[in-house]
């Protein structure tokens, strides 16, 4: 149990201080590339969030192509970012076409977002759930009635017949005689 725990905690630093640098590097891309105060911060934040939409999608959604898709997407501007800032980039004069793709970044990341958490399923997959069948549903017999209490609710019955001139329905039978909905219908057979 104490390896487990000393194995999940070097993942964990390992996570932490890997997202930590990511996170400095795409904020520090946005910056340059003219995006000052929190939405240099906000830059980094979408990237992350994306992936994990993305990385959730491939865990448990339907359509693991999408999935892929936009994981690649968002690691490709983690990466990028952690790239360019290594010394590849001077940030003091970043050029046009990376000030256009940062400006753009929001919308692609609302877009992924978008399509990853609200995807309808596709004809195929609802096809695919239309062709399962449902499991039937198994015959339980009826409890075991004790005649004392069918006698107890045909009085119960006869009674609601009298004030209402209607027959006695199992809800109102369950109610009056104070049974679990499955007695209340095993008595309703014996009426």
């Amino acid at each position: 149990m104490r390896a487990h725990l000393a194995r999940v905690d070097a993942v964990l630093v390992q996570a932490v201080i890997a997202a930590a640098l990511s996170f400095a590097h795409i904020h520090d891309i946005a910056l340059a590339a003219g995006q000052d105060g929190w939405k240099a911060w906000a830059y980094p934040i979408s990237v992350d969030l994306l992936l994990v939409a993305a990385w959730r999608r491939l865990r448990t959604g339907p359509s693991k192509a999408m999935g892929w898709c936009w994981f690649v997407i968002a690691l490709a501007a983690s990466l990028g970012a952690n790239v360019a800032t290594a010394g590849l980039l001077d940030l003091d004069d970043v050029p046009a076409w990376l000030r256009i793709l940062v400006a753009g970044w929001p919308a692609v990341a609302f877009l992924g977002g978008t399509l990853l958490v609200h995807s309808v399923p596709t004809l195929n997959e609802t096809e695919r759930l239309e062709d399962v069948p449902e499991p039937p549903t198994p015959e339980i017999p009826p409890a075991p009635v004790p005649a004392a209490l069918i006698e107890h609710a045909r009085k119960v019955a006869a009674d609601h017949r009298t004030r209402t001139g209607q027959p006695i329905d199992t809800a109102t039978l369950r109610a009056r005689l104070g049974v679990p909905a499955p007695m209340a219908d095993a008595i309703a057979t014996h009426l």
